[in-house]
């Protein structure tokens, strides 16, 4: 995923935390705000495991996101991983956030 969509400023991330709607799932959460643009962050925290875990996990929601950003609508996205994407596969993941989207109703109609 090219770095124009990804969110990096702390107050970013605080703007959709504040103005923005969330659903959860198992392995991790999401918060939306609708905008002009399409942005993600992904906010994996310390309670999730160690570096590589760490890492590793933003590595497959970012994936998992890239595939998907032709068919959503524009906006902030914020994906927050939960202690159980730790051990989750890349499938888990996956299905968590199509779910998470599809929830939120954020696939534009085809």
């Amino acid at each position: 995923m090219q770095k124009a969509y990804r969110i990096r400023k702390n107050k970013q991330f605080h703007y959709v935390y504040r103005k923005g709607k969330g659903a959860g799932g198992r392995e991790m959460g999401l918060t939306y705000v609708r905008a002009s643009k399409l942005q993600v962050g992904f906010s994996v925290s310390k309670k999730v495991g160690n570096a590589v875990t760490r890492n590793r996990v933003k590595r497959r929601m970012r994936e998992c996101f890239r595939l998907q950003m032709d068919n959503l609508k524009n906006g902030f996205y914020v994906f927050t991983a939960r202690p159980d994407a730790a051990g989750a596969s890349y499938q888990q993941l996956e299905k968590t956030m199509n779910s998470l989207l599809r929830r939120q109703k954020l696939y534009r109609d085809m």
